[in-house]
């Protein structure tokens, strides 16, 4: 196949049957594919009105769809055509069905509508819902424990250092460094005149992590891979994790920390915004100032009084608390937001801003460290 043909042949897909005149007919091995593209994304009109094309309303008819897209594209794109269909098809109903559920590729937007379902999920479909959702936790835990674990014990480490350390304590990398200055070449050799090291308090409580996460429903795949990275921080004993979700109301979801998938259930996707309440229930929380870090992840869009948010969050930063606004915890590109209340947050001196999951132990890392986190942002 010439380049183009191969270019014929994409503007076709995209274009659908009616640009068959100028890029000529598909070959036969491309027709599942056309048919699979045009059942969600066909856009004629009957005379009454309705769609020509799409998925109707049978629960076989779209698992065979699933499993075309899923013969057809990579997993990326399946997700993206699973969203689509969702949405433009209003197949919302269907997901109540275990037997369609079972036949999607599960992701986190998946995620987000099920969870948004949940309270008029039927029983039926409920513990198909759970498997659904416990795949993709587990697998965007396999993804980021590791990495989360790695770099925040590095940034409690470092904040933990002394300059008088045990032997078995000595953080001899650091300490060759820091001395080479002292170094002697006739011996070949540094004399150090300092030593570096760690303090014997890796079982002690060294931080406070206060998560408040919205859960509008814009919000949703920043629940999700909220809800993992404070399981996964929950896990750690030198750190104490709490999480508090919050739309109009506010709920303490702490005591299900140690599986996220109890997280995810207990959290009620949809509905308005008092970002105000929430930071007055999540001082209540923060007994050790110096010491706690606070990530607020929310778009943003206040509800509640305003000016009393930016107040609470300014009385936040200045008793000692770290303060981090994360406007998306998601892999989805630039966020919507309020840029005017993000604009009054830097001018308070609190960084706003968004931030992929793979990036989010690295900003942990840093802020845990004290770091210098307008710099780290910038620098993304």
């Amino acid at each position: 196949m010439t380049l183009d043909d191969r270019r014929a042949r994409r503007w076709r897909l995209v274009l659908g049957a009616a640009a068959e005149a100028e890029t000529g007919a598909l070959a036969a091995e491309d027709a599942g594919i056309d048919q699979a593209l045009g059942s969600l994304y066909d856009s004629g009109k009957s005379e009454s009105g309705k769609r020509t094309g799409g998925l109707g309303a049978s629960a076989p008819k779209v698992a065979r769809w699933l499993g075309d897209i899923r013969r057809y594209f990579p997993s990326s794109v399946v997700e993206v055509l699973q969203r689509d269909a969702v949405e433009r098809l209003d197949l919302t109903q269907l997901l109540l069905e275990p037997e369609l559920l079972e036949a999607v590729q599960p992701d986190v937007h998946l995620v987000g509508t099920l969870l948004g379902l949940n309270s008029v999920l039927p029983e039926t479909t409920r513990a198909t819902a759970r498997m659904v959702v416990t795949r993709v936790v587990r697998e965007i835990e396999e993804r980021i424990a590791a990495h989360t674990r790695s770099a925040v014990t590095g940034a409690l480490n470092r904040a933990a250092r002394t300059t008088r350390p045990k032997p078995r304590d000595i953080d001899w990398d650091r300490t060759i460094r820091r001395n080479l200055a002292h170094y002697l070449p006739e011996h070949r050799t540094v004399v150090p005149q300092r030593l570096v090291g760690y303090g014997r308090t890796a079982q002690a409580v060294r931080r406070d992590v206060v998560l408040a996460i919205d859960q509008s429903g814009s919000m949703a795949a920043s629940v999700v891979y909220a809800s993992v990275f404070g399981a996964v921080l929950a896990s750690m004993r030198t750190l104490r994790t709490s999480l508090v979700v919050f739309d109009t109301e506010v709920a303490d979801l702490t005591d299900r920390l140690a599986d996220p998938v109890d997280v995810l259930f207990g959290t009620q996707l949809g509905g308005g915004t008092d970002i105000n309440q929430a930071l007055a229930y999540c001082q209540s929380l923060i007994t050790r100032p110096a010491e706690t870090l606070f990530v607020l992840i929310s778009d943003l869009y206040e509800g509640g009084i305003r000016a009393e948010m930016l107040r609470r969050i300014n009385a936040l930063r200045e008793s000692g608390v770290q303060v981090l606004v994360l406007l998306a915890l998601s892999d989805d590109g630039a966020p919507a937001f309020d840029r005017d209340n993000a604009a009054a947050l830097a001018a308070l001196g609190v960084p706003a801003f968004a931030c992929t999951p793979d990036a989010f132990p690295e900003l942990l890392a840093v802020a845990i460290d004290r770091g210098d986190v307008h710099a780290w942002a910038a620098r993304r």
